[in-house]
């Protein structure tokens, strides 16, 4: 497939991710008539990824996500030429997503984009007050579980066309752990686009949600690769 195509998937996937995710944060999770609260913006997370996962899983592999994308390099199952392409692609992805969902909810009288709706944080601004090193903690081992969770599910071992629902659910699942202590991250691309518009302490935090996640993915990956539970190496061949 060419690089191209691929970039662009991992464009729009990682567009769809945030502006989802984020959208059912910032658009109904705030919403006291609505109250979708964590349930609600976990399944879209987790929904996003699904159907997207079935979209441009063929072309690009759906990582939309830098820590996937590591998680499979240190797996080895992914060629680092690719790496740097593929997360400016999904850099770009969450931006706009962000953009777009901030831009919708501005429409609404009191938005205030400074207070960062949606952005991951810690301290004072972790939903439920968490501190930075319990933020960093649940970051690493929710992205170590997750990433665990997509190479096991992508193995050649397992049927075709099956993957996409295990990582769609576990997605939801870290988000349901994860949420009160962080906004729940496990992607650095997630994190970057609501910081890029809200500044300020958001930017000062990012920090957190690029380090944190992208540990537990390199863990992850390299228990999976040196484990007998790898698949073999015809993976590796497939990505070249």
């Amino acid at each position: 497939m060419e690089s191209g195509k691929q970039l662009l998937a991992e464009f729009v996937g990682t567009f769809w991710l945030v502006f989802g995710g984020l959208g059912a944060a910032i658009l109904a999770a705030n919403d006291p008539d609505l109250k979708s609260g964590v349930t609600g913006v976990a399944l879209a997370f987790g929904l996003t990824l699904l159907t997207m996962a079935y979209v441009i899983g063929p072309i690009s592999g759906c990582h939309i996500n830098p820590a996937v994308t590591i998680g499979l390099w240190a797996g080895g199952r992914f060629p680092a030429r690719k790496i740097v392409p593929y997360i400016i692609a999904q850099i770009l992805g969450g931006i706009a997503g962000a953009g777009i969902a901030y831009a919708i909810a501005s429409g609404k009288t009191g938005f205030d984009i400074s207070t960062g709706p949606g952005a991951n944080g810690y301290g004072i601004h972790s939903p439920s007050g968490y501190s930075m090193w319990a933020g960093f903690l649940v970051e690493v081992v929710l992205t170590l579980g997750f990433v665990f969770i997509v190479l096991g599910s992508t193995d050649i071992r397992v049927p075709k066309g099956f993957g996409p629902i295990p990582v769609g659910l576990a997605l939801t699942l870290v988000h349901l752990i994860g949420i009160p202590v962080t906004n729940m991250s496990v992607n650095p691309a997630r994190s970057l686009g609501p910081a890029v518009f809200a500044g300020g302490w958001a930017l000062s935090q990012l920090w957190l949600f690029w380090v944190a996640p992208l540990t537990g993915a390199i863990i992850s990956g390299l228990i999976y690769r040196f484990t007998p539970l790898k698949g073999g190496e015809a993976l590796l061949a497939l990505e070249k």
